[in-house]
């Protein structure tokens, strides 16, 4: 968990939400990565996510341990189930209590160590920078509120 917390430290650095996770295999970390929905501008970088895909394609996930400093939200908790991931060491589910249920529904193995510098970290994290939280776990902004800074990568057609 130690390096997933590096890994969420490195994102907070950046300007991010520290949420930081790895995979590993018999031992190895074989992916690490954090959320970098803004330093990429990206919908869908969560922390689980960047791992994943630093660590690249695998012909298989089944002896694979996913760590990652927050509980996983549902969006990385399917991609969890979909890979077959067996086993999921969450940092922390004090801040955000994610979707364990979904994911032992589905047989995988959920580690809870509520580790309370994890907690605290994030909590830190969301007394002060609330508005970047929210839009993170999809809490609505008013209507009519947008991003400041679109994705580098692209622009956004906005409807209304």
């Amino acid at each position: 968990m130690n390096e997933a917390k590096a890994e969420a430290l490195k994102g907070l650095a950046e300007g991010g939400i520290p949420i930081g996770s790895i995979l590993v295999l018999n031992g190895e970390i074989i992916g690490r990565g954090h959320n970098q929905r803004v330093q990429k501008g990206s919908p869908i970088l969560h922390g689980e996510m960047d791992c994943l895909m630093n660590a690249g394609r695998q012909t298989s996930y089944r002896d694979t341990v996913i760590y990652t400093t927050l509980s996983p939200c549902m969006m990385c908790s399917g991609t969890i189930v979909q890979f077959k991931i067996p086993r999921v060491v969450v940092g922390e589910a004090v801040n955000f209590p994610g979707s364990p249920e979904f994911l032992r529904s589905r047989g995988v193995v959920v580690d809870l160590l509520n580790d309370p510098e994890l907690v605290r970290i994030m909590g830190d994290f969301i007394k002060a920078r609330p508005e970047l939280w929210n839009e993170d776990i999809s809490e609505q902004a008013p209507f009519g509120h947008h991003v400041a800074d679109p994705p580098p990568y692209g622009t956004r057609c906005e409807s209304g």
